[in-house]
């Protein structure tokens, strides 16, 4: 950015009248550059000594009334006041000049500017509101589960409160209290808080830990309490059936007595309040359900290699890393696609440190939370349609951008993929380096989902993609094969032809010589495999990629 530029952008943002485009070009750029810094805290200097000195020539000629400075007060001692005023003023404006284009992105500017000017972390995050999420507990395994409503409920899902239906299959809860449950489907259940859950069909097995002595399972017949033991139940239409299978519990019929039973005993009671005779049966244990998981992952990633290798014969794929394919000791990430004209280069890991990927091998992603984190890569020519995928695990958006996959500048041309901090993606691709403000001309379209994400999602693989489809001129984006949203693109601002150059995944631009301050944009969280096609794929194409990617 040039000094006219930078003036001219400080001198909008002071007027009133900068838009949102330029606002993130001043804020990027004060963000890495102390010399931007400097003459932002001039101008405003000046644009507040200027003021003042207005107000002032309006008193003198009495067509203002202001209260009588003291006599007291020297000239020298009004030039300190007022220098040590527009320096706090200076510091205070970059800290709220987010808050006048929305609402939803006040607290994350403030806070964000607040760390330009090194503010320290108690004032910075003043007025923030800490995240809260709902649920007693998450989702830790499932073999062949099927939810009621076709609800999709992914490993690592929080556990919602009400009623919920297993309606087959095999499923592995953590509650917050360190319960372990088991359920197998059919069944109707609900988790009260992390030492209550309710039972109205189906087999439960439950491991409690010590530091959860006194859980309880209720039924209509009665609830069993735990004394420090794993017990199981089975709930159908008739009754109740509950074993102990290690350590102590009591049962409390409706209308009976406790009774404590120990390991081996077995009970069962009708609804009608009788106790009948119990046979042996068996409940899936942890154990059982882990084989069961690691079979059924060991076919579907069978599965997934098989059709990546299909993916690798697709004449339009110009990018594919799979982070598994490579040997990370070499901080090389090979490029899986094709050989042809216009192909990208194989990537070169720069901080990112070995994770274990969504199948669970080691070393098979990509952690990208280390500071600098990213990968390098060049992908010549140029493009018309573009299509990006990744299968990414984010930990946190806790900054404002966190990078996807972005040229290192971003000149005519040049695509911007990330998502911002309130968990909506983000994609540009610029249409002209020069333009008239006046006139509402800007740089770019901006693309925006809905928010897609937030902290329940902590720790969940997702398959992100969007479709840049020059011929449709419209910009899909895409989660999990489900389109999240669609937007026509702008005649103004379609780009025909699209250029990518030297790039990099889940971060953004090089710190310059003289100048190693950079912005934090890397994802905080993993990668294991990445594709850029250079033409609009299907929704149909992108949902098949998706199932068949699947854990």
């Amino acid at each position: 950015m040039t000094s006219t530029e930078l003036q001219q952008l400080i001198d909008s943002l002071l007027e009133g009248d900068l838009n949102e485009a330029d606002f993130l070009r001043l804020e990027a750029q004060l963000s890495v550059d102390e010399v931007a810094r400097r003459e932002y805290y001039d101008r405003v200097r000046l644009s507040l000594l200027l003021e003042h000195t207005a107000a002032e020539a309006a008193l003198s000629d009495g067509s203002a009334t202001m209260e009588p400075v003291r006599e007291s007060v020297t000239a020298r001692q009004w030039w300190k006041w007022a220098f040590t005023a527009t320096a706090i003023v200076a510091a205070l404006l970059i800290v709220v000049i987010g808050v006048q284009w929305n609402s939803l992105t006040k607290t994350r500017r403030q806070i964000a500017q607040s760390s330009i000017v090194d503010t320290p972390p108690s004032t910075a995050h003043s007025g923030s509101i800490e995240t809260a999420v709902t649920g007693f507990g998450v989702i830790s395994g499932q073999a062949d589960a099927e939810w009621e409503g076709d609800t999709m409920r992914a490993d690592g899902s929080l556990i919602p409160p009400g009623e919920l239906r297993l309606r087959s299959g095999v499923v592995q809860l953590e509650l917050f209290s360190g319960v372990s449950l088991v359920v197998e489907g059919d069944a109707r259940f609900a988790v009260i808080s992390p030492m209550e859950v309710a039972v109205s069909r189906g087999r439960v097995r439950a491991r409690v830990p010590e530091p959860a002595t006194g859980f309880r399972i209720n039924t209509l017949e009665g609830e069993v309490v735990d004394l420090g033991t794993e017990f199981a139940m089975n709930v159908t239409p008739n009754g109740s059936e509950v074993h102990v299978l290690d350590g102590e519990i009591e049962w409390r019929a409706a209308g009976a007595s406790p009774l404590k039973m120990t390991q081996g005993e077995v009970i069962r009671q009708s609804r009608d309040g009788q106790r009948l005779t119990a046979g042996p049966s068996t409940f899936v244990g942890i154990h059982e359900l882990r084989e069961r998981l690691q079979a059924r992952q060991t076919d579907r990633l069978r599965r997934w290699q098989q059709s990546s290798e299909r993916q690798r014969q697709d004449s339009r794929l110009v990018a594919y890393y799979r982070v598994a394919e490579s040997d990370l000791s070499t901080r090389r990430l090979p490029n899986l696609a094709l050989e042809r004209d216009g192909i990208s280069s194989n990537g070169a890991i720069v901080a990112a440190a070995p994770a274990s990927d969504r199948w669970g091998q080691t070393r098979g992603a990509l952690d990208f939370s280390p500071a600098g984190s990213r990968v390098r890569l060049s992908v010549p020519g140029e493009h018309r349609s573009l299509t990006l995928l990744c299968w990414v695990k984010i930990n946190s958006l806790d900054r404002w951008y966190n990078s996807l996959f972005l040229t290192d500048g971003h000149e005519e041309g040049e695509p911007h993929w990330q998502i911002m901090d309130d968990g909506r993606l983000f994609f540009s691709v610029k249409k002209r380096d020069t333009f008239d403000r006046s006139r509402g001309e800007m740089d770019k379209h901006v693309y925006y989902s809905p928010p897609f994400w937030d902290s329940s999602l902590s720790g969940q693989w997702l398959m992100i993609a969007t479709v840049y489809d020059v011929d449709a001129m419209k910009v899909t984006h895409f989660l999990n094969g489900d389109v999240l949203s669609e937007e026509a693109i702008p005649p103004e601002y379609l780009v025909e032809t699209v250029r990518i150059g030297n790039a990099s995944l889940c971060n953004w631009d090089l710190p310059s010589q003289n100048k190693p301050r950079f912005a934090v944009r890397n994802l905080n969280g993993s990668l294991d495999e990445f594709a850029l096609y250079d033409a609009a794929l299907s929704t149909a194409e992108i949902r098949k990629l998706y199932n068949d990617g699947r854990p």
